[in-house]
C-alpha cells in the first residue's frame, strides 16, 4: 500500500464521504489519484462502496500510535546565551514551554505513554513525572556523543512510535490517532544544510545540494522500528558514529527507508538559536538572558542591535559565543558548570589590569569580577598555534619568553600543590576513578624537594599557556600578529611551569617535550632545569587529572585527555628520578 492509498483509506476510516471530489479536497490528492487508489483498496478488500472494511480497522489499530519519545539531552550548543541557564525543552513560546506543548498535543491525540531522554540539566525536568507521568530516561553521555545515543537508551519502546525533538514548536497538532505508515517530518522550506530531499514520489532521497529543510518529528511502525533498532543497536557500539544523530538509522543506500510527511514552514519551528526564538516570540521569558542584558548594558544597545549570535568551540573551562553589535563582531565569555569554585574572578581582572598596554593580548572590552563574563573584540582571521609546527612554536615560545622576562608581580599565586589537593577535595569524597591513585599522588609529592631545590624566582605566570591560548591573526594592515589570551588561572609561580603546561595540553611524547624545551631556552637549557621541568609534567599532569575528575563529577567528560593527564603524572615522575 503506498502514501496516497493509505492517506484515502485512513480518512475514508474516520468519516463518511459523498463523493470522490469531496474526498480528493479532504486528502489533498488529484481526482485521479483518488479514483485509482480506492480501485486498488477495493480490490485489496481494504474498502467496500467506499466504507472501511473489518481488514481495516484491523489494521489501524495494528499501526495505532502507541507512544512517543522525545530526546531532550542534549546541551543545545547554538543555543547561546539560553543554555546557560535552562535547557532547550523549556524556552518559553507565548507562555508555554515547548516540551509541555508537545506533551499537550500528544494527549490531545490519546498519547499518554511518554518517555523523556534526558541528560543536561536532568533534574529540571523530574517535575513532569508528577504532572503528566511521564517517564524519564538519563542518557548520562549526553555531553560526549550526539541523539543517536539518546535513542539508543529508549530502544525497547519503539513501537508505533513519535520521536520528536524537544526543540520544535507546531502550531498546529502534528500527532494523530491514527497512523497507516512511518514517515519523517521535513518542511517546504529549502535549506542549504538539509542533505535530503523530497523527489515526485515522495521519498527521501540524498542530495549534494540545497534541500528540504529538517524538522525531526518522525513515526515509526511495523518493521521500520525493528530496521531502526538494529541499525542503533549496531552504531552504538562503534565510537565512529558517536557524533550520528539518529537520523541515520533511516537510510538505506541514498534514501531513507520512511516517506516524507511535507508541512509548512510556517507551521513548524525548530528553534536552534536565540535569534529564531526571538523572532518567534519577541516577549518569550527565556529572551530575559543575564548575558543578553549585560551586553545592551556595555554598549548601550538595543536588543535588535545584537545579531549572528554563533557558539563557539565549547572550552573546557568556559562557554563563549561570538555576536555582532551595530556591525561590529565581539566574543563573550560566560563561566563553564563548576568554575565558580576553581577560578577567583577578582584575581583574574588584576592580572588583565597588570599586563594592560604590553601587548601580549587586546585588552577586555569588558570584565565582570563578580561573574566572570567577559567581552574581547573578535579578531579577524584567527587561528590556533598549531604544536607540530616548528615556525609557530618558534613565535610562541619567543612571547613567553618576552612575557616572563617583564617579572610582572600580582597579589596571588598559584600553587600546584595545593590545587592537587583542592580539586580532589571537590570530589566530596567519592575516591579516585583510578587505583593507584594514592601511591601515584605520593610519587608526585616526593618531586616537590627537587623544585624547592631548583625553583625559578616566582613572577606572573600565565598557568594555562597551551597552543588553544596562542593566536594568531591579521591586524588592520593583513600583517599577521600573535597573542596570548584566556589568563584566567595566572598567578605568580615559576614561569617554567607553563613550559610543562603547553607539553601536556599538546599531549606530546618525551623527544617532542624535549624538542620544545630546547626551542625556549634556544639549546641552552641546563641538565637541573630540564629534570626540573620533567617534574613539572607530572606535577601538573596530576593536577590537570584531579581538575578532569572534578568536571567528570558535573557530568563533562574530556575524553583522551583525562586519561593522558594522568599517564604524565606516572611516566615522568619516573623520567625525573632516572635523571636525579
Amino acid at each position: 500500500m503506498n502514501k496516497q492509498e493509505s492517506d484515502v483509506l485512513l480518512a475514508i476510516a474516520q468519516r463518511s464521504f459523498e463523493n470522490q471530489r469531496e474526498l480528493a479536497a479532504y486528502t489533498g490528492h488529484a481526482l485521479g489519484v483518488v479514483n485509482k487508489a480506492l480501485n486498488s483498496l477495493e480490490k485489496n478488500g481494504y474498502i467496500d462502496e467506499m466504507k472501511a472494511t473489518a481488514k481495516t480497522k484491523k489494521l489501524i489499530n495494528e499501526r495505532q500510535p502507541k507512544n512517543a519519545i522525545i530526546l531532550a539531552a542534549g546541551f543545545g550548543m547554538r543555543m547561546v546565551p539560553i543554555n546557560h541557564e535552562t535547557p532547550k525543552a523549556f524556552l518559553e513560546v507565548n507562555g508555554e514551554k515547548l516540551i509541555e506543548r508537545q506533551i499537550h498535543q500528544l494527549h490531545a491525540m490519546g498519547i499518554y505513554e511518554i518517555y523523556i531522554v534526558v541528560g543536561f540539566m536532568k533534574e529540571k525536568f523530574e517535575y513532569l513525572m508528577d504532572k503528566y507521568n511521564v517517564e524519564l530516561i538519563v542518557n548520562s553521555e549526553y555531553a560526549t556523543k550526539n541523539n543517536i545515543h539518546s535513542l539508543y537508551r529508549a530502544l525497547n519502546h519503539l513501537h508505533n512510535t513519535y520521536i520528536v525533538p524537544c526543540d520544535v514548536w507546531c502550531d498546529r497538532n502534528p500527532f494523530s490517532r491514527y497512523e497507516l505508515y512511518s514517515w519523517y517530518m521535513v518542511s517546504d522550506l529549502i535549506d542549504d544544510d538539509s542533505d535530503v530531499r523530497v523527489n515526485r514520489k515522495n521519498e527521501l532521497v540524498l542530495t549534494n545540494k540545497a534541500g528540504n529543510a529538517m524538522v525531526g518529528i518522525s513515526y515509526l511502525t511495523g518493521s521500520d522500528c525493528e530496521w531502526v533498532k538494529e541499525k542503533i543497536s549496531s552504531f552504538c557500539k562503534d565510537n565512529r558514529h558517536d557524533n550520528d544523530f539518529w537520523e541515520k538509522s533511516l537510510y538505506k543506500d541514498d534514501r531513507m527507508i520512511v516517506t516524507a510527511r511535507v508541512v509548512h514552514a510556517s507551521d513548524v519551528t525548530e528553534i536552534n538559536t536565540y535569534e529564531q526564538l526571538r523572532d518567534l516570540d519577541a516577549q518569550s521569558n527565556q529572551l530575559n538572558s543575564k548575558a543578553i542584558h549585560t551586553i545592551e548594558k556595555v554598549f548601550h544597545s538595543e536588543p535588535k542591535d545584537i545579531t549572528d549570535i554563533t557558539i563557539l568551540k565549547k572550552g573546557m573551562t568556559n562557554r563563549s559565543f561570538l555576536f555582532r553589535c551595530r556591525g561590529e563582531k565581539y566574543i563573550m565569555r560566560i563561566p563553564g558548570e563548576g568554575t565558580d569554585q576553581l577560578i577567583n574572578r577578582r584575581e583574574e581582572a588584576d592580572v588583565y589590569q597588570t599586563i594592560g598596554g604590553f601587548h601580549f593580548c587586546d585588552d577586555p572590552v569588558y570584565i565582570n569580577p563578580e561573574n566572570g563574563y567577559k567581552i574581547t573584540k573578535f579578531l579577524n582571521g584567527v587561528r590556533e598555534c598549531d604544536p607540530h609546527n616548528d615556525d609557530d612554536l618558534k613565535k610562541c615560545m619567543e612571547l613567553l619568553r618576552r612575557f616572563h622576562d617583564e617579572k610582572l608581580i600580582v597579589n596571588h599565586s598559584f600553587d600546584l600543590f595545593e590545587n592537587i589537593e583542592f580539586y580532589e577535595s571537590l570530589w566530596n569524597g567519592s575516591g579516585s576513578m583510578y587505583q593507584d591513585y594514592g601511591q601515584t599522588k605520593k610519587n608526585v609529592m616526593k618531586l616537590r624537594a627537587y623544585i624547592d631545590q631548583h625553583k625559578e624566582e616566582y613572577c606572573l605566570t600565565h598557568i594555562d599557556a597551551v597552543p588553544d591560548n596562542f593566536l594568531f591573526y591579521q591586524d588592520a594592515s593583513g600583517a599577521e600578529q600573535l597573542q596570548l589570551t584566556d589568563w584566567e588561572y595566572a598567578g605568580m609561580q615559576d614561569p617554567h611551569v607553563d613550559i610543562a603546561m603547553f607539553c601536556i595540553y599538546s599531549l606530546y611524547d618525551r623527544k617532542q617535550v624535549d624538542h620544545l624545551i630546547d626551542i625556549y631556552f634556544d639549546h641552552n637549557c641546563s641538565e637541573e632545569v630540564r629534570t626540573k621541568i620533567y617534574c613539572y609534567i607530572a606535577i601538573c599532569g596530576l593536577l590537570w587529572s584531579n581538575w578532569c575528575e572534578y568536571k567528570a563529577h558535573l557530568g563533562v567528560e574530556f575524553g583522551e585527555y583525562s586519561l593522558r593527564q594522568y599517564r604524565y603524572a606516572k611516566d615522568y615522575y619516573r623520567y625525573a628520578m632516572e635523571r636525579m
